[in-house]
């Protein structure tokens, strides 16, 4: 009786990972890991030298003080942001990966 129970919750479970996409979840987080190590890399790298070469960096986007207020903080994380977004959307624009999730007709 118990070996049945216990055999019926594993087929439960096995069906459930099976037809919910839990596998496909489950590498959608590792690979947003890595996607996340890449796209920061790219920003601390590349994009940021880029922009101190310019413009003279980000640093001192973290000087601007209202008061109590780090306004420049806030600005050189909403920056990184865009510039995180952008690179993930080039990156599925270029592997057209934007396609996969579209009902086929």
């Amino acid at each position: 009786m118990v070996r049945g129970q216990i055999r019926g919750t594993l087929v439960g479970f096995l069906e459930f990972i099976r037809e919910r996409g839990v596998m496909g979840l489950a590498i959608g987080f590792v690979l947003g890991g890595a996607v996340s190590r890449v796209t920061t890399s790219f920003s601390a790298d590349i994009v940021n030298p880029l922009l101190a070469y310019f413009f003279g960096g980000t640093e001192r986007l973290s000087d601007i003080v209202i008061g109590e207020i780090a306004v420049g903080r806030f600005l050189a994380a909403v920056l990184d942001f865009l510039v995180l977004a952008l690179v993930v959307y080039l990156i599925f624009r270029v592997l057209k990966l934007d396609t996969l999730d579209k009902k086929k007709e």
